[in-house]
């Protein structure tokens, strides 16, 4: 089973600091759509693996963001693909969760889902703790220079990591991964 982890703001759709908290407020990153349709065509099981801690913080509830993650999936199924799966963790970085990216409880529940495993699999975040977490479950991450993805770039080049690949976008890294499929 080919499956890909996802994260979702700054990934996926337009980050804020102020939280997606509604689905006015979720607008895709140009492209991203039609990537996510585009792994599904190729053979991928697309999952979502995001940090949600405005629920904690009680900037939306459960509601909300069950409505933002309908119209994402509502979306990408426009587009004709679909999202398998999209987990998350509700809980504030001090709270000492097992599912906070860095930390691998997300990536944990989405092996028992699917009973798969994610080693070698891909995953696309726009953060440190993106990469991390996927580092840490021996994923392939990939880095995208939206979001959050510019800062966490520098951070990396700052420590010579230079061991990820970088892309522009969720676009422009599914292009690549499935570049790298037509080459096998």
């Amino acid at each position: 089973m080919k499956i890909i982890v996802l994260d979702r703001d700054g990934v996926i759709n337009q980050d804020s600091d102020d939280y997606i908290k509604s689905a006015e407020e979720f607008i895709p990153i140009k492209g991203s759509i039609a990537a996510i349709a585009r792994l599904c065509a190729a053979g991928f099981k697309v999952v979502v693996a995001t940090n949600q801690s405005g629920l904690s913080r009680k900037y939306f509830d459960e509601d909300q963001l069950s409505e933002i993650h309908h119209l994402l999936c509502s979306m990408v199924e426009q587009a004709g693909g679909i999202i398998d799966g999209i987990f998350y963790c509700p809980h504030i970085p001090d709270e000492g969760c097992s599912c906070r990216k860095p930390k691998t409880g997300l990536l944990k529940q989405i092996e028992n889902e699917f009973a798969c495993k994610l080693e070698g699999c891909y995953f696309v975040g726009d953060s440190l703790k993106d990469i991390q977490a996927a580092r840490s479950f021996d994923c392939n991450p990939i880095l995208v220079r939206t979001g959050k993805g510019l800062i966490t770039e520098q951070k990396l080049s700052d420590t010579n990591d230079v061991s990820v690949p970088v892309h522009d976008d969720l676009a422009n890294a599914v292009s690549h991964i499935l570049g790298s499929l037509d080459d096998n």
